[in-house]
């Protein structure tokens, strides 16, 4: 499973990553570093949850991340 990951730097200086894939999959950061590592962190998490309650989640064997 690739995740495509979405960052950009707003207006008041904070960085926002979003994972395309998963609907609401955003998280914010002083750094971008900082937005990627707390993304990356909350997609996994849902991928649990959905693991958990039985959904189908295609291909977990092997999830990376790539930069749009």
């Amino acid at each position: 499973m690739q995740l495509t990951m979405e960052y950009e730097q707003e207006t008041d200086g904070r960085w926002l990553a979003e994972i395309t894939e998963l609907p609401g999959v955003m998280a914010y950061g002083p750094t971008q570093t900082e937005a990627i590592a707390r993304v990356k962190a909350l997609a996994l998490r849902v991928i649990a949850e959905q693991l958990e309650h039985g959904e189908h989640v295609p291909n977990t064997d092997t999830i990376s991340f790539a930069a749009a």
